[in-house]
C-alpha cells in the first residue's frame, strides 16, 4: 500500500497483544511505527514519540524485547480507568467517544511521520490539543 508517496506495509498482529513482538519477527525497528493505546495520556490525546521504554505496556515490552526500542510510537490516550474498574477490563472494554475521535488524528500522525519525519509529527501533534 502507499501512504502519500511512501510505500508502507500495514501489520495487524493476530497474536495476543502481549506477544506483539513475536508477530514482528523478521522486521527491524528502523522504520517501524507502532500505534498503541496509552493509559498515561488523557483520553483522545495523540502524541508521537521516538524510542523509550514500555511504560508498563506489555505489547510494547514484547516489541522492545524482540526488536529493541528504536522505533516510532503514535500514542493514543485512553486515560485511566474509573475507580473500581480493573485496567484489564478497561483496556478490553468499549472504547469511549474521545478515543474513537482520536483515531483519525493518529492516522494523520502516521502520515506526517512518513511524509515529513518524526520531528515534524512531534511538532504538530505533541502540543496542546
Amino acid at each position: 500500500m502507499s501512504i502519500g508517496l511512501t510505500d508502507a506495509t500495514l501489520l495487524k498482529p493476530t497474536t495476543f497483544m502481549n506477544n506483539s513482538g513475536a508477530a514482528l519477527a523478521g522486521y527491524r525497528a528502523e522504520g517501524l511505527i507502532v500505534v498503541h493505546d496509552d493509559l498515561d495520556l488523557e483520553a483522545g490525546t495523540v502524541r508521537v514519540k521516538v524510542g523509550g521504554g514500555a511504560g508498563g505496556h506489555r505489547g510494547l515490552r514484547s516489541i522492545i524485547q524482540n526488536l529493541g526500542d528504536d522505533f516510532i510510537r503514535v500514542r493514543i490516550g485512553i486515560g485511566r480507568p474509573p475507580i473500581g474498574v480493573t485496567v484489564t477490563d478497561y483496556v478490553l472494554g468499549r472504547m469511549d467517544a474521545a478515543t474513537r475521535d482520536a483515531i483519525p488524528r493518529a492516522a494523520d500522525a502516521v502520515e506526517t511521520v512518513l511524509e515529513d519525519g518524526p520531528g515534524a509529527a512531534m511538532n504538530r501533534f505533541n502540543g496542546p490539543a
